[in-house]
């Protein structure tokens, strides 16, 4: 049975609580899947300190002792993760923003490859779209298989027409999550996912293999393989692709020439 984890940023369990409540409700029409709420108000997740220990030394090494593994294993054991966070200051809910600032590490050594992911914005007039695209842009480095997510007005009190309109934006994004988390394999790479990879790589390999990035990107076998996951790549993108590593290269070596002087 598939599992499904919704991580929520509002405690008020009002609209976006809904919204995530209609998602479960239209996948469960496809087929049977466990599906967990999880309020990030009911965890304790300290503010991240930016001391950088999770990047130059392990994730492990964390100086915060808090429920952050506990929320790690909940997406670990999940086959789709969703979203939902209020448009609060036209960014995501203060407590969204500071899960996604204690698991950045993971923005450097990504996992979640096959994993489907979307995200749901709830608004009172505008700027949840941006909102939208930075819960996808975060989701794609994370690893994710990412769907296009949505973003629902529901102004207070929510009247029988924004009522539908929640309704009808949610049966459209659950069709979108559960077509991709129906696949059975892993979509090949677009040119900018396989830039970022490439250029990453390029650039571990010059800067050296005191880096923990490094580490993790040769345990991974990263270092020898054409993308995070095996997946056939055209002629096209293979030599697109030793572009970038080239590029990758160049960078670092125009970076460390301008510290020089």
């Amino acid at each position: 049975m598939k599992k499904v984890t919704a991580f929520i940023g509002s405690q008020r369990k009002k609209a976006t609580y809904q919204a995530v409540q209609e998602m479960e409700k239209n996948l469960k029409q496809y087929e049977a899947m466990d599906f967990e709420y999880v309020f990030l108000n009911d965890y304790e997740l300290q503010f991240c300190r930016g001391c950088k220990t999770c990047f130059d030394k392990g994730e492990k090494f964390c100086p915060l002792k808090d429920d952050r593994d506990m929320l790690l294993e909940k997406m670990e054991e999940a086959n789709g993760i969703i979203f939902a966070t209020p448009n609060y200051a036209f960014q995501v809910s203060a407590r969204m923003k500071n899960f996604f600032d204690r698991f950045s590490y993971m923005l450097h050594r990504p996992k979640f490859f096959s994993k489907t992911y979307t995200a749901i914005v709830t608004q009172g007039v505008f700027g949840g779209k941006d909102i939208v695209k930075y819960l996808e842009f975060t989701g794609i480095h994370l690893g994710f298989d990412v769907i296009k997510g949505s973003c629902v007005p529901v102004l207070e009190p929510m009247n029988d027409l924004q009522q539908k309109k929640l309704k009808q934006e949610m049966k459209k994004l659950s069709d979108r999550f559960y077509r991709g988390l129906s696949h059975s394999t892993l979509s090949v790479p677009s040119f900018s996912r396989l830039m970022v990879f490439r250029m990453t790589r390029a650039s571990l390999q010059s800067i050296g293999e005191e880096s923990y990035d490094y580490s993790y990107y040769k345990d991974q076998g990263w270092f020898e393989s054409d993308y995070y996951y095996e997946t056939r790549l055209g002629p096209i993108k293979k030599s697109v692709g030793i572009f970038f590593d080239f590029l990758g290269r160049q960078l670092v070596k125009h970076i460390t020439v301008k510290k020089t002087f």
